[in-house]
């Protein structure tokens, strides 16, 4: 018996390590994330499932004109609600005819502006990304991370085009560029600010335009969630 107790003692040790090193494993798998996901994350996007309807205005100032139109989506049944002047249309994504494909359009515009964070993880299939650690921001030229997004040449309404992201150490955006079929110039550059937090949702309010008198931005945003 005195010969026996190390031997079981041992393979007790040996068996707490070997769990010890099984939950440090999962652990490291769980906390592992691509900076697509980070940047999500840090934008909230693990309180998205629990959205059940979300409202908001898309406004643009540019010099002496205002424009804007309401959405209401409705995420979990894909049904949205276009309101433009004294015009609206009720329609499902997952059904739409020649009238709602159209308006749809702007849907899918206006919603990547406020959610495009989101649109990492929604559209991974469909880009392939590159980030580099330390880039010059375009707008604030300070040393930011990017991540450059190319989507594929087929599908969606503007197929082949890129963006680059631009963010600090917090995984938020703070600048962003737009390139039109992936070509080398920028279409559109504009920045990230103003952020709002609207029922755990990390969201930038305004996207102003370095080279005039423009300012994109998110009104009347508003979300029923789960539990709410």
């Amino acid at each position: 018996m005195r010969s026996f107790i190390p031997t079981l003692l041992m393979l007790l040790i040996l068996g707490v390590a070997c769990k010890e090193a099984k939950k440090e494993t999962t652990n490291a798998e769980v906390t592992t994330l691509t900076v697509s996901e980070k940047i999500a994350m840090a934008h909230g996007y693990a309180n998205w499932g629990t959205v059940e309807q979300l409202n908001f205005t898309f406004n643009v100032d540019r010099d002496s004109t205002h424009f804007e139109r309401s959405w209401i989506w409705k995420p979990k049944t894909n049904d949205v609600i276009s309101i433009s002047g004294t015009d609206t249309l009720a329609y499902n994504r997952n059904a739409m005819d020649s009238a709602a494909y159209k308006v749809n359009g702007g849907f899918v515009n206006d919603r990547y502006w406020l959610l495009a964070p989101f649109n990492l993880i929604w559209d991974a299939q469909n880009i392939e990304t590159t980030h580099e650690i330390g880039s010059t921001a375009p707008i604030s030229g300070e040393t930011m991370q990017k991540l450059t997004i190319v989507y594929g040449n087929e599908g969606g309404y503007t197929p082949g085009d890129a963006y680059d992201f631009y963010f600090k150490d917090d995984f938020l955006i703070k600048e962003w560029v737009f390139r039109k079929a992936n070509q080398e110039e920028a279409s559109m550059m504009t920045t990230w600010e103003n952020y709002m937090v609207v029922d755990s949702l990390t969201l930038a309010r305004d996207h102003k335009r370095p080279d005039s008198n423009f300012n994109l931005y998110f009104s009347g945003v508003k979300i029923n969630a789960e539990g709410n």
